[in-house]
């Protein structure tokens, strides 16, 4: 009888412990997952495949290099394509880009001039 019920504990336990580690994996591969969104995040920064998107600004000298001074944050952004930004040293554009956030560069698509009235 003894014997009968170690098995039984045993077998209970080891089934649980194989659940528990199959939610572990899941929550670790599904995006959205509270515990996973860091995990995420850092995946986003590193993408290459980000969503462009748009950022209005002026286009300045910075040390050597052309940056986008955001007009709505006053943050200065490296322009990854600095022959395509020359053009519009000292003017107010749009620029269609994808940022990497951790060196503060905008992966230029493309640059419009934006006129003010």
């Amino acid at each position: 009888m003894k014997r009968l019920l170690l098995i039984i504990a045993l077998v209970g336990l080891s089934g649980l412990g194989q659940n528990l580690s199959a939610q572990q994996s899941q929550s670790q591969s599904t995006p959205g997952q509270p515990d996973s969104m860091p995990q995420q995040q850092q995946n986003d920064a590193t993408n290459p495949q980000q969503s462009a998107r748009s950022f209005e600004g002026r286009i300045a000298k910075s040390g050597g290099d052309l940056v986008l001074r955001e007009n709505s944050t006053q943050a200065a952004y490296k322009l990854d394509d600095q022959n395509k930004a020359r053009q519009f040293e000292g003017k107010n554009v749009k620029v269609m880009a994808t940022v990497d956030a951790s060196t503060k560069t905008l992966h230029v698509i493309d640059i419009t001039p934006v006129t003010t009235e």
